[in-house]
């Protein structure tokens, strides 16, 4: 006769063993987002460890995983799951509460920095839209070819509103948050430039990095006329900087420092305004702010899934990104500290037939991703739960900026190439 076994099964093991990941990063949210009640940081662990199992964040497919892993009824998941987005009049029960993810905007980019190994920090804002359904306006934290969302707000997309309230008020959520000592740049693409929103970031200690359109024109300081901002760079190659006062008309006018850059392969060239002093302020920052648009991405077919989503509620889908974020968050810090861990000349060269403007490396594999295989691995192995640190690159620098001359419209002092 076969001998009993001594050890117990293996699925109940891989139970025991992910019941114990689970309230290990239970502990985890509740340190760092104490907002939230106890039960809401369980739910918010379960939703954000579904979704690294599912590689999703649609609520079947999530409950599906977490049922199957944790041994339990995957209708009991699926309503637990649920609750965590409804307003606290659709719960059951009589201690209801709804989650209030604004508060939690502040915790979020203090949780990111209390790992930051940086005396920089890049912020984006930027909108993204998902179908007619919703517009979601997001502030993140650029990293390593990502980006972590720290604020958004999510507005139907058919209700045409302002959308500089929500703006400033996502800005006012996060400024007290960032320690004295580290450099803030805040960049937005042209769709988002605005005086109020270059002044706003300027009241909060912040430097902006704001695109605008080659339509303007500049006055540069010490001369009297304005000028067409195109013929500071007017050909592919020409680079310019300096400070002076962008647009002619009164409401419009800003005094600001304006980088100026075209390179080959663009059909327009970057104009960037900003408080920083020339000397203080590279182009090639704003590069950063792409990743925002990877960010977009991994919520959606790169990553989470939500294009599935069958929500038509907007202060619904806002409680969901808090696990999005979260979720984003975890995988980004155990995959960019494992990058930075990586000697960059065992790293293959990737060559484009495009400049890259950001000035950072290509990966072949995204942090991302990296993150998510190692946070399922540990997971497989019954392993301690990874959590990582913020290793950010070194922003990328440009070589010297050529000023062409302002007499003759900018046709004299051109160094071509440079």
């Amino acid at each position: 006769m076969n001998e009993p076994r001594d050890t117990p099964p293996p699925a109940k093991t891989g139970r025991k063993s992910l019941s114990h990941a689970l309230a290990t990063w239970t502990s985890v949210i509740a340190q760092h987002l104490p907002c939230l009640s106890q039960t809401q940081a369980r739910v918010l662990a379960l939703w954000s460890l579904g979704m690294v199992l599912a590689q999703a964040c649609g609520l079947k497919t999530v409950a599906l995983y977490l049922a199957a892993a944790l041994g339990k009824k995957e209708a009991n998941v699926r309503q637990q799951l649920r609750e965590f987005y409804f307003e606290a009049e659709a719960k059951a029960g009589k201690q209801r509460q709804e989650v209030e993810v604004e508060g939690c905007f502040a915790h979020l980019l203090q949780w990111v920095l209390q790992y930051w190994e940086s005396q920089q920090l890049a912020l984006a804002l930027d909108a993204t839209s998902l179908g007619q359904r919703f517009v979601v306006l997001c502030v993140s934290v650029l990293y390593r070819g990502c980006a972590i969302p720290v604020a958004w707000v999510v507005l139907p997309a058919c209700k045409k509103e302002e959308w500089r309230p929500h703006w400033l008020r996502l800005l006012r959520r996060l400024h007290n948050v960032v320690p004295r000592g580290i450099k803030v740049i805040v960049m937005a693409d042209r769709g988002l430039y605005a005086r109020w929103l270059f002044q706003r970031i300027v009241r909060l200690g912040w430097h902006p990095m704001l695109r605008i359109n080659v339509g303007g024109s500049f006055c540069p300081e010490g001369k009297n006329r304005f000028v067409p901002i195109k013929e500071l760079v007017p050909q592919v190659g020409a680079k310019w900087s300096g400070c002076g006062t962008a647009f002619k008309t009164p409401r419009a006018r800003l005094r600001c420092t304006l980088l100026a850059c075209w390179e080959e392969g663009y059909q327009d060239p970057w104009l960037i305004v900003t408080d920083l002093p020339p000397e203080n302020a590279d182009v090639l920052w704003y590069g950063l702010r792409a990743w925002i648009e990877q960010g977009f991405k991994l919520t959606k077919r790169a990553g989470w899934q939500w294009q599935k989503t069958r929500m038509i509620d907007a202060e619904r889908a806002a409680r969901l990104w808090l696990a999005v974020a979260v979720a984003t968050l975890w995988l980004v810090s155990v995959g960019g500290e494992a990058e930075a861990e990586i000697v960059e000349s065992t790293v293959p060269v990737l060559v484009s037939v495009r400049t890259r403007r950001s000035g950072t490396r290509w990966r072949s594999t995204g942090i991302f991703r990296r993150g998510a295989v190692l946070v399922l691995v540990a997971l497989l192995n019954q392993e301690l739960l990874p959590v990582g640190r913020f290793l950010p690159e070194d922003w990328p620098t440009t070589a010297k900026i050529v000023q062409p001359s302002i007499e003759g419209g900018g046709r004299e002092g051109r160094e071509k190439g440079s």
